[in-house]
């Protein structure tokens, strides 16, 4: 009787290993294949490199500049496709338009830093970009009755 039981109980304990590991695989599959929003974000990308201890990640930092003359918020961001890495990093110092995908809530920062992972990348013509300038017809003011 005393050799069935720490068979069982190690037999108890690893099944619940295995159940909690099968869960964070499931839990990490799904965070990662459901995107919680999607996007495109326009702006000057000021960095972007390669960086981790074991798992390499390809982080970035865009400027986001609405109009001329005002402070640019920062947007970081994650690659994980090497091919859009290399477009990024041929068009830093021009304008570009990041497509991206948000994922709350991963579990570790071994499949990135940040929660917004870039798509697809694009380059945006200055030229064509310029948003045309609009003004309002004069204001005709009635002359007041006399």
């Amino acid at each position: 009787m005393s050799t069935t039981l720490p068979r069982k109980t190690t037999r108890v304990v690893l099944l619940g290993l295995l159940i909690i590991i099968l869960a964070f695989v499931a839990y990490t599959w799904f965070v990662l294949t459901w995107s919680y929003s999607a996007g495109e974000r326009a702006g000057y990308v000021q960095k972007l490199s390669k960086k981790g201890w074991v798992c390499k990640t390809w982080e970035g930092e865009m400027a986001l500049i609405s109009m001329p003359g005002t402070v640019a918020e920062k947007f970081p961001f994650t690659v994980r496709d090497d091919k859009i890495a290399e477009e990024i990093n041929r068009s830093i110092g021009k304008r570009v338009a990041l497509t991206y995908e948000q994922h709350l809530g991963i579990p570790t920062s071994c499949i990135g830093e940040t929660q917004y992972f870039i798509v697809a990348v694009k380059a945006v013509d200055e030229a064509t970009n310029s948003a045309p300038i609009i003004t309002a017809p004069p204001m005709v003011v009635p002359a007041p009755a006399q």
